[in-house]
């Protein structure tokens, strides 16, 4: 039989509810009794079950989404998430909040994590700006003791607790691999459309696929990045913008999420039929233009995955828990008109 409290209480010969206390860390017991109480822990080796010790005092988890405010078929997506997540609140025992923010205003962001600074959280979760005033802001949080996950764009040498998303330079090296191959040993330039550089996984997704170019497809170039900013209107004037006659350009790569703006410069006439096109983040847009033979090729990552991943991170963390890495990685998956889900 598995140890109980009742067996430690009786090894170390104090009363239940100083055993309460050592398990849950609280203050009140002497160094000496500690002590005691956990060297028995060890002998017997007691696991707590820490799930079902929150389950009987009906311990809610509240935790902060911070999401920006994006006109972005791949965030409604998320945003689509969190509110599943939501809904499953009474089952996962989570009481969740979310915050919206301007897309890509760091300190916007910034004022969104010193407010939860003031509540008191299991956890937060935010996209991340690639910016020092953000890890300032994350490291306050971390002063505090609020766990902090990374969704979709990562935020290095930062104190935050974990990063849900997938590996961006690994999915911009995939784009490179699969655009030369479509291409055929094509040579000429590469159209590029961001979001916003101000976020890493679209500067990673180009510094993978950058890297990729320049070893295995030298013949490839690739233009100056345009950035669309989430803004549909934007995001087609700067493709009809694209300096490079339609001739000369055989390829456009887009590193940002699915929208439809940006699909449409792409259906001009002049050779258009002729250029190979890959996207990231299956939405209904990407997916309406691989069936039509607009894109190629899409590399998406789970959105519903990473909230839930996020979920039980900060759960964990806040239960000071270890983290399941297998579970948690997040795949790339690549789409073509043939395998769509």
């Amino acid at each position: 039989m598995r140890p109980t409290v009742h067996d430690i209480a009786a090894s170390a010969g104090v009363s239940l509810a100083t055993v309460d206390r050592v398990l849950n860390r609280r203050p009140g017991v002497r160094a000496a009794t500690r002590a005691k109480v956990e060297a028995a822990i060890d002998r017997l080796g007691y696991v707590r079950d820490v799930a079902a010790a929150n389950l009987a005092k009906g311990r809610v988890y509240p935790l902060v989404f911070i999401l920006p405010d994006s006109n972005n078929s791949f965030m409604h997506g998320l945003h689509a998430e969190v509110r599943e997540a939501i809904a499953r609140a009474a089952a996962e025992r989570t009481d969740i909040r979310v915050i919206e923010i301007p897309a890509f205003d760091p300190a916007a962001l910034v004022v969104a994590l010193d407010a939860a600074r003031a509540e008191r959280l299991a956890g937060v979760a935010l996209v991340a700006i690639d910016a020092d005033e953000v890890r300032d802001a994350v490291a306050r949080l971390a002063e505090k003791g609020v766990p902090v996950v990374t969704l979709v764009s990562d935020l290095p040498g930062s104190r935050r607790d974990h990063y849900a998303g997938v590996d961006n330079i690994a999915a911009g090296r995939t784009a490179a691999s699969l655009l030369g191959r479509f291409l055929g040993g094509r040579a000429g330039p590469v159209a590029v459309l961001a979001g916003s550089m101000l976020v890493r996984d679209h500067r990673e997704r180009l510094e993978g696929f950058a890297a990729v170019r320049q070893v295995e497809f030298p013949g490839i170039t690739i233009l100056p990045v345009l950035e669309g900013r989430d803004e549909p209107q934007r995001a087609q004037t700067l493709g009809c913008a694209t300096p490079a006659a339609p001739a000369d350009l055989p390829a456009l790569y887009r590193l940002r999420s699915g929208n439809r703006g940006p699909i449409a410069p792409l259906q001009t006439p002049g050779g258009a039929a002729a250029r190979r096109r890959i996207a990231h983040e299956l939405t209904v847009h990407t997916r309406a233009a691989l069936q039509d033979g607009v894109i190629d090729a899409v590399l998406n990552q789970d959105a519903g995955h990473e909230v839930r991943s996020a979920i039980r991170i900060l759960k964990a963390k806040a239960d000071g828990l270890a983290v399941v890495e297998a579970q948690e990685r997040i795949r790339i998956d690549i789409f073509l008109r043939d395998n769509l889900p």
